[in-house]
Order: C-alpha cells, then sequence, then structure tokens
C-alpha cells in the first residue's frame, strides 16, 4: 500500500471513530494538533469536518465519504463526467480537493457506481421539494351529513347546498340517518331521502358507498368528482 493510500485509510479510521464515539470538539483539536504530517493533519481535519457537517443529515441507507470502502469503484462528477475506475480512496481525495462529497448511488452495480457531488446541497433542494409536494397536496377530509325521516324539502335543500360546498373543496361526504324507536320498521323510507340527497349532489359528487344501514344508522359516502 502506497504512502498515500495508507494516510488516506488512517484518516477514514480516525473520522469514523469520532463519529462514532461522539468525541468532543477538543478532543479532535487536540488530535489535529498532535498530528506531525502536515497532509495527514489537512486530511484529519477534512474527514472530521466532513463526518460533523453531514453525520446530521438524513443518511439512512446512504454510503458516502469515509463509509466507502470498496477497493474499485466507478466514479462520475455531479455534471455527469466519467473519472473511470479507481480506489475509494483516490475518489474520496478528488472529492476533497473539490470541497464535494462522495456518494454511492448503485451500490449493485459491479464496481459499485459513486458520484462526486454536494451532498449537502442535494439534501436541502430534495426535502425543499418534498415540502413544496406537501403543501400543494390537498388533505382529503370526510364531512358528515345529518339527514332524518321527516326532513323536509327546505332542509333537504340546505343539507345538500353545504354538501356540494364540501364536494366542491375535494372533500367526501358522510350521508347519516338515525331511525328511532318505530322508523326502523320503515328502512325504504330513509333509501328513497337518500336517493333524492345524491341527485341534489350529482353535480359534484358520485356514490362511493351507496346507502346502507348499520344497526340503527343508514349511511352512504359521496366522493368529489375528478376535476378537469
Amino acid at each position: 500500500m502506497s504512502k498515500q493510500n495508507k494516510v488516506d485509510t488512517l484518516c477514514a479510521h480516525l473520522a469514523d471513530i469520532i463519529l462514532v464515539r461522539s468525541i468532543s470538539f477538543p478532543m479532535i483539536i487536540f488530535g489535529c494538533y498532535c498530528m506531525s504530517a502536515g497532509v495527514l493533519r489537512l486530511r484529519f481535519v477534512y474527514s472530521i469536518w466532513r463526518c460533523l457537517n453531514i453525520g446530521t443529515k438524513d443518511t439512512k441507507d446512504v454510503q458516502l465519504n469515509e463509509d466507502i470502502r470498496d477497493k474499485e469503484i466507478r466514479v462520475v462528477t455531479d455534471d455527469g463526467e466519467q473519472l473511470g475506475i479507481m480506489s475509494a480512496s483516490d475518489a474520496l481525495r478528488i472529492a476533497a480537493q473539490k470541497n464535494l462529497d462522495l456518494v454511492k448511488i448503485a451500490p449493485q452495480a459491479k464496481p459499485p457506481v459513486c458520484k462526486i457531488m454536494d451532498y449537502g446541497k442535494y439534501r436541502f433542494e430534495q426535502q425543499k421539494r418534498e415540502k413544496e409536494a406537501k403543501k400543494n397536496q390537498h388533505q382529503i377530509d370526510i364531512k358528515e351529513v345529518q339527514l332524518s325521516l321527516n326532513i323536509d324539502t327546505h332542509d333537504l335543500e340546505t343539507k345538500a347546498k353545504n354538501a356540494n360546498k364540501f364536494l366542491k373543496q375535494g372533500n367526501k361526504v358522510k350521508v347519516a340517518i338515525r331511525f328511532r324507536g318505530r322508523e326502523m320498521a320503515h328502512p325504504e323510507r330513509g333509501l328513497e331521502i337518500m336517493a333524492r340527497f345524491a341527485e341534489m349532489c350529482s353535480e359534484n359528487g358520485n356514490i362511493e358507498k351507496p346507502a346502507k344501514l348499520d344497526g340503527r344508522t343508514m349511511l352512504m359516502f359521496l366522493a368529489a368528482k375528478p376535476t378537469k
């Protein structure tokens, strides 16, 4: 093993020890000071800085920097330039010179493919896109409308108006009729009211679940029509 490779390997091990065992920052400074070779000291500081800078980010299932220990990897740059096959230590050295990260993007390939990139910037932009997509995503709520067997036409129209407003907002509507006492002997009346209500909402919604008696309650679910 060349002197340069020994330096890189030692730096990687020291960085891993500090990251895993949570050694304090003063200890890191002391370790840097104790290094006799100037190049080794510089590479040690770089390795520690990378661990502290990226270790707190979401790197689950992602191998990067000193975690990449393969003997040979295929290296590409962030703009698609092919740097060819080289050792992980050589690739990490190139990344360090560019103040970038070495990220394994295709671990199953032979040899594995790694990209030299700014991983912190990539994660920031990715989280920003995810946040924006979540912000624009409409959350569907289920609004409930209560009817009765003795509801008059005006009240039914008012309830349907509210239901149409919910459907226009993209929400679902749960329509419920509670049967009391002897009303249980006339479930057909409930079905008739449900059918009328669904017809009054047909412009903005479809029947997702038809009216069905469950105990003393008849339920029907309406869903908003897809927007064109």
